[in-house]
């Protein structure tokens, strides 16, 4: 945590920036690919999912929650970027990774042994998906890209995100759905969430030494 590192976790290849601040028009097919990847690399995003789906198991509340988390993404990526809203981008990332503990604390129980009551947990998802697409808009904001094609790039970019999400989670939930059959599942739930836990805290301390650092 002592490193003064770049808000890694919406970092945009050196490659990938070059060729967004050189297109110029309508690049629909480009801007959904260098979304969906994004979310394939994302790694804050996808610990996010990970603690999201932990005990769901039911496939429409799976649905539920994942689209509560793309309405909020886009709100702020597509409005962030378009009306200029500029916030640090490292105490942005710095509340994504608290995001991350959140949910991990959540799947422990923590919030109703500690305190007594539940937190609405699909609005805590809404307004978590609304942090996480202001992280992606303060770092596009940073490209100098042409007006010409902006929105229907932007628009193409959210696309690309919200398939790679699709993906990143079908890739989870089958990967969750072996682990669930077996019984280390329930024996190990309480340390995995743990470990989610502590990978959030090291995000918001890199985040944090970054803000003090940079």
């Amino acid at each position: 945590m002592m490193v003064a590192a770049p808000a890694l976790a919406h970092t945009v290849a050196s490659g990938d920036q070059a060729f967004i601040e050189a297109s110029t028009g309508t690049q629909i097919g480009p801007f959904i690919y260098l979304g969906a990847k994004h979310m394939v690399t994302g790694y804050d995003h996808l610990l996010f999912l990970i603690g999201v789906i932990f005990f769901v198991y039911r496939l429409k509340h799976v649905a539920a929650y994942v689209t509560l988390f793309a309405i909020g993404h886009s709100v702020t990526l597509l409005g962030g970027v378009l009306f200029g809203i500029n916030v640090n981008a490292y105490l942005i990332d710095a509340i994504i990774g608290l995001s991350i503990v959140y949910k991990a604390l959540d799947n422990l129980d923590a919030w109703h042994r500690w305190f007594g009551v539940q937190p609405n947990t699909r609005l805590a998802v809404l307004v978590f998906g609304l942090f996480h697409g202001l992280g992606l808009a303060t770092k596009v904001q940073d490209f100098d890209m042409s007006p010409d094609g902006l929105l229907a790039n932007l628009i193409s970019f959210n696309v690309g995100v919200e398939l790679g999400q699709l993906l990143a989670l079908s890739a989870i939930l089958i990967a969750m759905g072996y682990w669930r059959r077996s019984r280390s599942f329930m024996a190990n739930s309480r340390a995995a969430n743990l470990a989610l836990m502590t990978a959030g805290f090291v995000l918001f301390g890199l985040q944090m030494t970054g803000f003090f650092v940079a």
